[in-house]
């Protein structure tokens, strides 16, 4: 399997994890009285302010799926992983720390590295849609 496939796999590996998370927080709450079956908010943060973050890194998660998705897949249909594998796991690496980052803290520091994560991902896509455009 090419990096890229593999790095594809994981970002599907986190969203499905997170969804986990979501459902165990939920669960507790259901199971411990806290709430009804048909009570909870999509945001998370009816529950507590852990079940709110968990949401948001997934909903961050889908948010960017497509997107990074496309492009890997691209790479994949037109046999150029080439232009992908050297920085796939680094872009998959970027979104475990985003994701990680912001499900422990929601503190200005850790805002501010979320981000530089996120941009560091985008940079990767630009750099390998830029790669494809230019043969």
């Amino acid at each position: 399997m090419s990096a890229t496939a593999t790095a594809l796999f994981g970002l599907v590996i986190v969203s499905i994890v997170l969804t986990f998370m979501i459902a165990g927080i939920r669960s507790a709450a259901l199971l411990g009285g806290k709430k009804a079956i048909n009570d909870f908010d999509p945001g998370g943060a009816d529950v507590s302010a852990l079940s709110r973050r968990v949401c948001r890194a997934h909903a961050n998660c889908y948010e960017n799926l497509p997107l990074s998705a496309a492009v890997m897949l691209y790479a994949i249909a037109t046999g150029q992983t080439g232009v992908t594998d050297s920085t796939a796991m680094w872009f998959l690496y970027a979104r475990i720390a985003q994701s990680g980052i912001h499900v422990m803290s929601t503190s200005a520091l850790a805002v501010y590295i979320r981000f530089a994560l996120y941009v560091l991902q985008i940079l990767i896509l630009i750099c390998w849609v830029y790669r494809f455009l230019a043969g």
